[in-house]
């Protein structure tokens, strides 16, 4: 049977990984302080993300993942996974231009289970949720991002369950600087990064713009996007500082990156798209000022008031579907503005050496959603037109204004030198308040006002066994509220059963190691299993139909490593690992369909990405990098019926610095020119589809720097 198999692989892969870690020789435990690839070792890396406040990553009891300014400005991503797929646990797969779906300890989903934020800040609100959150923010000119994985919902709140995404902005430069990045590559790609600022007096600057456009590889996977970022940092005497952020993103797109083909065509011709009048239009503001004061010698009070808009149009070509001898779609438009509030006090203590962190998020959010039925047109394979369907039945009008509360409050301290310990919690109080425009009936629920509450503790601790080496554990209870789409838009009769959803609840268990020897090696192991009740998760009654509903309960495992090892001075090997196997627990869609047990659909077990870079002298501070990604086989649908057997890619990078202001790169993505599906689907007895990924793609660029330190 399959479910004995899966534990025994499961226990095994995590025996392997404990011995490997545990049974280092000897000097490991004298070993000096340093990291590989870096003067400065591992354990000393400080992150804000776990605690909203700057601190030792050893001190922290969970798993976060740091992606630096410098390999950032080295991978030069066009595409958020190029740079996110290099953290343990992480798939971030391709839709169309920068669009995305994530899986951190999670399969692939476009649920809001996780949370993304700028500086701190939530990117959208949690009623208003959109996996695609990423293409708003300037990936390719942040200074940092932290990834941290598995709940978090204890400090960040609903969604905060799979994992938490931090883009960290640039600050603005001590001396006047300027950044140019012109770049192209195939298919009609061409894009413009430029970065520039100074620092003034008290006053210093940073704007950031990206500029990108693609024809696509496929039919029907043109992109354009345009978007700036405004950076003000803003002394206030001794103690206080702003920092105020703008940012607007607008982007175009054909979205027929996610369009999934049958397998001949896959393997045939997988430049074919069955849609042919597709997109996605979407525009987002946002602006926040952070005001952060000094306290005495051990306060701390940040006041972080922030804005946001965005408006989205969408005709999704994957949400045709058949109905009797008639195709069906939808042409929908989102839009919301909100108004919020985060606000924290820090205060340090000598005794213990403890520290108290407490504040509320405040978040009001009003947003409408219209949405018209569409009748669609076949010619053979491909949707050649459609025409809007008079009969409203199935169409959406409705306001939603979301409205959070949520106290927060963390103390941490230290009864031991080596042992820290950090205890927490956060009461949330989310309500919907709901008017529909049109006539309740079986797609369309009565208007509502709706509330979700809960508490969610964590615990944990940090010990250092060694003066190297650094272990943890953790306990965090999540919590996930139920978005607006999923609450208010029904699908084929299924009102009421939307408008019911339960809120998630989760417990995370996680236990983890990290250290490293010398400058030579350094790394991070961490074991976790969560169990998530009222899971919401899809059905697909007939092809291209999803339904949310609530599972009985799934359950998520797994191990990560990372490992930086450098074996030669200009030699360095970086490797991200991840098993896992997600399940569900308890799952009976009817009285015939019952899928506990089975393994979750979209979730390998396997995710491995491992890079070899070499930096010799002669290339003059240049590289050339190797990078080799391995994603295992997963299931298609929720019975277990068919597989996807996964893939292996090769991608090139290279760089050489002609002079200190100019450099030139280039970068070939799947090299080995691999036909592989970026996700593959199946809907009950329908054939698999399989969306193609990018072919052998080649990319080149130039950088120009003048100014700076």
């Amino acid at each position: 049977m399959e479910v004995p198999k899966i534990k025994s692989s499961f226990s095994m892969a995590v025996l392997l990984i404990l011995v490997q870690l545990f049974c280092l020789p000897p000097a490991f435990a004298d070993a000096g302080e340093g990291r590989a690839g870096d003067k400065s070792f591992t354990m000393e890396e400080v992150v804000v993300t776990g605690s909203r406040e700057t601190e030792p990553l050893k001190e922290k009891p969970q798993t976060i993942g740091v992606v630096k300014k410098k390999e950032i400005q080295e991978v030069k991503p066009a595409h958020p996974q190029e740079i996110m797929n290099r953290v343990p646990g992480v798939w971030v797969n391709v839709t169309a231009g920068e669009g995305h779906t994530t899986a951190i300890r999670q399969p692939l989903t476009t649920n809001p289970v996780y949370l993304y934020l700028e500086d701190g800040i939530p990117i959208r609100s949690t009623g208003f949720f959109n996996h695609n959150a990423l293409y708003e923010v300037n990936v390719p000119g942040a200074e940092r991002i932290e990834v941290t994985k598995g709940p978090a919902t204890a400090l960040y709140g609903s969604d905060a369950i799979g994992g938490t995404i931090n883009v960290l902005t640039r600050p603005s430069p001590a001396r006047p600087e300027i950044e140019i990045n012109p770049e192209i590559g195939e298919f009609g790609w061409y894009r413009l990064l430029a970065s520039g600022g100074g620092t003034w007096g008290n006053d210093g600057f940073r704007i950031d713009f990206n500029g990108s456009h693609s024809d696509g590889w496929r039919e029907r996977t043109g992109y354009e996007r345009r978007g700036s970022t405004l950076r003000w940092d803003h002394i206030i005497g001794a103690t206080a500082k702003l920092k105020t952020l703008i940012g607007f993103s607008d982007i175009s797109q054909d979205t027929g990156g996610t369009s999934g083909l049958l397998k001949s065509d896959f393997e045939n011709r997988p430049t074919l798209n069955y849609q042919t009048f597709d997109f996605r239009k979407v525009q987002a503001f946002r602006a926040s000022t952070e005001y952060e004061n000094e306290i005495g010698e051990k306060g701390s009070l940040s006041l972080i008031p922030y804005f946001r808009w965005n408006q989205m149009d969408l005709l999704p070509g994957w949400a045709l579907f058949q109905a009797g001898p008639n195709f069906f779609g939808y042409s929908a438009t989102t839009k919301y503005y909100s108004f919020g509030l985060l606000a924290k006090y820090r205060q340090d203590f000598d005794f213990l050496r403890s520290r108290l962190i407490g504040g509320v998020d405040l978040d009001y959010t009003p947003g409408d959603y219209f949405e018209r039925r569409l009748q669609a047109f076949k010619d053979g394979v491909r949707f050649v037109s459609f025409v809007f369907v008079n009969n409203r039945d199935n169409n959406f009008d409705y306001d939603a204004t979301f409205i959070g509360l949520s106290p927060y409050l963390q103390y941490e301290a230290s009864p031991l030198e080596r042992l820290r310990l950090t205890a927490g919690a956060r009461y949330d109080n989310l309500s919907y308040d709901y008017t529909t425009n049109l006539a309740p009936n079986a797609n369309r629920p009565p208007g509502a006002v709706l509330t979700f509450t809960h508490l969610s503790p964590k615990i944990g601790l940090t010990y250092d066994l060694t003066s190297s080496l650094s272990g943890f554990a953790a306990y965090n209870k999540a919590f996930r509220a139920p978005s607006s789409g999923d609450l208010f838009r029904g699908n084929q009769g299924t009102a009421s059963t939307s408008i019911n959803l339960k809120p998630i609840v989760a417990d995370s268990y996680e236990v983890g190691v990290r250290g490293g020897i010398g400058r030579y090696l350094a790394f991070s192991t961490a074991l976790y299993y969560m169990i998530k009740k009222d899971d919401i998760v899809n059905f697909s009654p007939i092809t291209n139909v999803n339904q949310r509903l609530n599972a009985g309960k799934t359950e998520h495992r797994g191990v990560e490593i990372g490992l930086s090892l450098i074996p030669l001075k200009e030699v360095e090997l970086n490797t991200s690992f991840s098993y896992a196997v997600h399940t569900f627990k308890e799952f009976q869609v009817s009285p015939t369909i019952d899928f506990s047990e089975k393994e979750m659909p979209i979730a390998p077990r396997v995710i491995w990405n491992t890079r070899l870079v070499y930096r010799p002298a002669f290339f003059k501070g240049g590289l050339f990098e190797l990078e080799w990604i391995r994603l295992g086989d997963y299931w298609l649908d929720n019975a277990n019926t068919e597989k996807y057997n996964g893939h292996d890619l090769f991608n090139i990078r290279a760089s050489y610095p002609i002079t200190k202001q100019w450099e030139v790169y280039a970068r070939l993505i799947n090299a080995a020119g691999k036909l592989y599906a970026e996700s593959a689907s199946k809907s009950g007895s329908d054939a698999a589809i399989f969306a193609p990924g990018q072919p052998r793609t080649i990319f080149a660029g130039v950088v120009y720097r003048w100014g700076g330190i």
